[in-house]
């Protein structure tokens, strides 16, 4: 079983923001994937369901975003889980707009959810990092990540939400690879073979496909989970 979650902010005031593109991948995935009704549970909006024969637990913490491993500890605790158990969906200002990663482990860097998650769980989870873009300046973070999305992002967000909802199952059973091929092929489809240009063999479905690796040392990987 894995407890997949999407970070955001409560609330109307922010649904649309940039920072909540996690809450809007799990919206999706449950719409898409006939999972039920949200519910008040672990201090966050829950929709348990499958994917096929894989159990999941779906969760936005309600808690906002500073506190969101309140939430995600609750969760974990309740279903006697572990680090490794969970997924987290979140946005990242160090990611072109429309890029995807998927990771495992690694330091938050400054994202204020995953400050949280790491103070109750540790660092070793795996992420899906959705890219925002950076507004320029460090100090222009925080009001950027709180604005909307403008319509002009409108047609890749579309697709980057469709693609992590495809690539869901494969979420679901810790294939990183295979979720990030759902994703390209939403972002960058195949080109039909008229229009292919000659000597281009590359498959759009490989795309931003490979995982990251965790080349750390041992000592950075200590320092990453204290940072």
């Amino acid at each position: 079983m894995k407890l997949i979650v999407g970070l955001g902010n409560p609330g109307q005031k922010y649904a649309r923001n940039r920072h909540n593109i996690g809450f809007m991948v799990l919206d999706r995935i449950a719409a898409d994937h006939g999972f039920p009704t949200w519910k008040s549970k672990h201090q966050g909006s829950v929709s348990e369901g499958r994917f096929g024969s894989t159990r999941a637990i779906l969760l936005k913490p309600e808690t906002y975003m500073n506190k969101s491993g309140d939430s995600v500890g609750a969760a974990m605790r309740f279903h006697k889980l572990e680090p490794e158990d969970v997924i987290v969906l979140h946005d990242e200002i160090d990611l072109a707009p429309g890029k995807v990663r998927w990771k495992i482990g690694g330091g938050h860097a400054g994202h204020n959810g995953l400050r949280s998650v790491h103070a109750h769980i540790g660092a070793d989870y795996a992420r899906v990092r959705l890219g925002v873009g950076h507004p320029g300046h460090k100090d222009a973070v925080p009001g950027y990540v709180l604005r909307d999305f403008p319509k002009a992002d409108e047609a890749w967000l579309d697709d980057v939400i469709r693609g992590c909802s495809d690539g869901a199952p494969h979420l679901a059973v810790g294939d990183g690879a295979k979720f990030m091929n759902a994703v390209a092929l939403r972002v960058a489809p195949p080109r039909s073979s008229n229009t292919q240009k000659k000597g281009e063999n590359t498959k759009a479905s490989e795309v931003e496909a490979a995982p990251e690796l965790d080349n750390r040392s041992p000592i950075q990987k200590l320092m990453d989970r204290f940072s």
